[in-house]
């Protein structure tokens, strides 16, 4: 048995999650699982410390009739404790499974209708077109309702090896039934010519020899790294955490805790990436419904990478294994799926002085957690940074090959032209960051803080005046916010019951880049069940099960769950245990440099200390670089 609440869960207990369902009756021939996590326990549980109960959370689905169970197996009782049916009508389908990619293939080329709209676009080889199985989103349309449904875009493959993005079958969409295995509609909407022009991007006959001009970059640490990993606590300087990993989120931080003196101090208890939303902005009827949920339609944790030293890694490099478990219940090790290392990061700070002379400077450096999954035709990297001076970040790099269709001759209002004939939808990728604070405990509050103009004024003679305003959030209905970068808009999470050595209370800033929210129309379709993405920030008061900000069942979800779910009650947040669920990200108008693979696109955020140290907690850093004791000093 693990010897901490929150350690991952390992293969053996994955294992013996599968022999515990068996033993119940609980499994048929024809059950897949969908999902399978680490029930955590509640938050008192954890902090109590003590015995607990290690359970796991698993999602049945039989793929013969459809029916859908969610059960609880304790491991440490040895038992199912907890078993529910579903019910997709309401509240939608578990996560599109890797098996149904080449089962919706399968289907679809073996449909006569979709076989002749292929014919009649002058593609004689069917065999050659690739099936690209997609969420199928919700739009009220009743034979839809409880069936689980993929729609499926097509893509000309030549060859084997090419990569087939280049070549989209525009204005042909098929609408599939995975449980009936058989195509419910073929929408054949407009004949577009399949762009011709390849998009491998590895060819050096089509896009010329490598450069030979880049001198080696070696990263070495001679004494080696500065962290210390016990299973899965790392400490790194004043840092202490763990590391987590969710098949549906993935990467997972707890307990975030910084040492001043001879304090441990609390700053976040769990920070992950609840929801990813890619929403496509081509109103065509073979695309309209182009709206993907990463995480809960297609499990971003289960699509890690394993990452590569010297690719996708580089320097003293300490790796975690995550273990996930497949659709028959068994577990699949991804070996390197997460990547932590240090790496200087410029100047901390800094001073010449001129009275005394004196001259001195000392380096910043970060502690690098990541992970990379690959989603599709896009890749993700989430790389979380904590520094020395108590600052968290994360930083969301957006790579891959953009999702791409057929350019029309007289243009387009929704896509840009990347290559010939080759277009490229408008889309977004909107991020909902869930972060369970804890600043120096749990009772804690949200100020909104941004710059103030001040007119003239007998205060204010000259004009040269301004300050900030203050506003605290006291009810989850208050604290639906927008950023506003022109005002410097930040929020201060403050503990509201203890404050530093000049009586202000301890917090920490999140600091958003403020790019646009959800740009699709209030009344529409994703609007309703993307509802978090329609606000830079959302603030609940914690509660176990609200995991999820748009809800658990989010794959053909009708709207209304999680986000609006959990503020419906309009709970007190000042002075609370609360949650910060922070929407940013990317709206991607794409360029003809993004093509035929993109160069990182970043976003993320930042969470600075403010007031929560007495003082600079970095004046003990030494000069140098940690190796030579006065090469910054003077």
């Amino acid at each position: 048995m693990t010897k901490h609440p929150l350690e991952p869960l390992s293969s053996e207990e994955i294992v013996r999650n599968r022999e515990i369902l068996q033993g119940a009756g609980l499994l048929r021939e024809s059950t897949r699982f969908p999902l399978v996590q680490l029930e955590e326990p509640a938050k008192a549980v954890v902090l109590a410390g003590g015995d607990f109960d290690r359970r796991v959370r698993s999602v049945l689905l039989d793929t013969k009739t459809g029916e859908l169970t969610t059960t609880v197996v304790s491991l440490t009782g040895d038992r199912v404790v907890e078993r529910h049916t579903v019910d997709p009508v309401e509240q939608g389908q578990p996560p599109v499974m890797l098996t149904e990619y080449e089962l919706v293939e399968k289907i679809v080329r073996a449909d006569e209708t979709w076989r002749q709209a292929i014919r009649d676009r002058g593609i004689e080889d069917v065999d050659k077109v690739r099936v690209c199985p997609l969420s199928a989103g919700w739009f009220g349309v009743a034979a839809e309702s409880g069936r689980r449904m993929l729609r499926a875009l097509a893509f000309v493959q030549d060859d084997p090896d090419e990569l087939p993005w280049a070549h989209p079958v525009d204005g042909l969409v098929a609408y599939v039934d995975v449980i009936e295995q058989r195509v419910l509609e073929v929408v054949d909407d407009r004949h577009l010519p399949v762009p011709a022009e390849s998009g491998n991007y590895a060819d050096q006959e089509l896009f010329g020899p490598q450069r030979d001009t880049l001198k080696p970059i070696e990263i070495t640490q001679p004494d080696g790294p500065s962290f210390a990993v016990d299973g899965h606590e790392v400490r790194w300087e004043n840092w202490r955490f763990r590391v987590g990993f969710d098949p549906r989120e993935g990467l997972v931080l707890h307990q975030l805790s910084f040492r001043d003196g001879d304090r441990e101090r609390p700053v976040v208890y769990r920070a992950s990436v609840g929801e990813m939303l890619v929403n496509y902005g081509d109103p065509a009827p073979a695309r309209f419904w182009q709206n993907y949920f990463d995480s809960g339609e297609y499990s971003l944790g289960k699509l890690a990478n394993e990452l590569v030293l010297g690719c996708d890694c580089l320097g003293e490099i300490h790796y975690f294994d995550a273990v996930v478990a497949q659709e028959d219940g068994a577990p699949r090790t991804l070996r390197n799926a997460v990547c932590m290392h240090e790496e200087d990061f410029g100047v901390l700070w800094k001073h010449t002085d001129v009275f005394t002379g004196s001259a001195e400077t000392r380096r910043q450096r970060r502690l690098v957690i990541s992970f990379f999954s690959s989603v599709g035709n896009y890749d993700y990297g989430f790389y979380w940074y904590l520094y020395l001076d108590g600052t968290i970040q994360l930083e969301v790099k957006a790579t891959g090959i953009v999702f791409t269709s057929a350019y029309p001759a007289e243009g387009s209002r929704w896509a840009n032209e990347l290559a010939p004939g080759l277009g490229a939808p408008f889309h977004q990728h909107l991020f909902s960051a869930r972060l369970d604070m804890m600043v120096d405990g749990t009772s804690n509050a949200v100020d909104e803080m941004q710059a103030k103009r001040e007119p003239i004024s007998a205060e204010n003679p000259h004009g040269n005046a301004f300050t900030r305003s203050v506003t605290r959030l006291a009810r989850e209905s208050d604290a639906g916010r927008e950023a506003d970068p022109a005002s410097g808009r930040v929020w201060h999470v403050v503990n509201t019951e203890r404050t530093n050595r000049l009586g202000q209370p301890v917090g920490y800033a999140l600091h958003p880049q403020g790019y646009p929210v959800l740009l699709a129309d209030p009344g529409s379709s994703i609007a309703k069940r993307a509802e978090f993405a329609t606000k830079h920030l959302w603030v609940t008061r914690y509660a176990a099960d609200e995991r999820y900000p748009a809800g658990e069942w989010v794959n053909q979800s009708h709207g209304g769950a999680g986000i609006p779910a959990f503020t419906a009650g309009d709970r007190g947040i000042d002075g609370e245990d609360i949650v910060l669920w922070h929407t940013f990200g990317l709206t991607h108008f794409p360029r003809a440099e993004d093509w035929p693979v993109m160069p990182v696109d970043l976003c993320g955020f930042t969470l600075k200390p403010v007031g929560f140290f007495d003082r600079n907690p970095t004046l003990d850093v030494p000069p140098g670089n940690g190796t030579a004791s006065h090469c910054c000093e003077s």
